[in-house]
């Protein structure tokens, strides 16, 4: 990338939580291709064939909608969380642990994710100033 394009892409992706819906669109596709695995391990059978497909497709779509629409994170997140928890039943326990840990990770993260916070300072690098009740307690 050169330099505007990667100006760009930094500030588009600081405005949104971009780790959270790469993470949960990712848990998704890896559940989605595990379902596609040729493991006899697992039989989808009727409804909860159907579910096995849908949970980790809707888990996609709202990682999608969180990287593209971060206004409605919240709801995306709620929604992500509970169809990642869903998918350890419908899916292949989950994409085998790896989807639904990808995908839970992924929730949390953007529904922690707070807008127009500054960035914090790290311990060691904050000033340390003297309050004005501390200063009046010694007194």
């Amino acid at each position: 990338m050169s330099g505007p394009a990667r100006t760009a892409f930094r500030r588009w992706r600081a405005a949104r939580p971009f780790w959270g819906g790469l993470l949960l669109t990712l848990g998704g596709a890896e559940i989605l291709l595990t379902e596609k695995a040729s493991l006899k391990v697992v039989m989808h059978i009727g409804m909860q064939g159907l579910a096995g497909y849908l949970l980790p497709t809707v888990m996609l779509l709202c990682g999608l909608l969180i990287l593209f629409n971060p206004q409605q994170r919240l709801f995306y997140s709620i929604i992500g969380i509970l169809l990642s928890l869903g998918t350890w039943l419908t899916s292949n326990l989950g994409g085998f642990l790896i989807g639904l840990l990808l995908g839970a990770t992924g929730s949390c993260l953007a529904f922690g994710w707070l807008p127009d916070q500054e960035p914090r300072r790290g311990l060691l690098r904050r000033r340390r100033t003297p309050s004005p009740t501390a200063d009046t307690a010694t007194s």
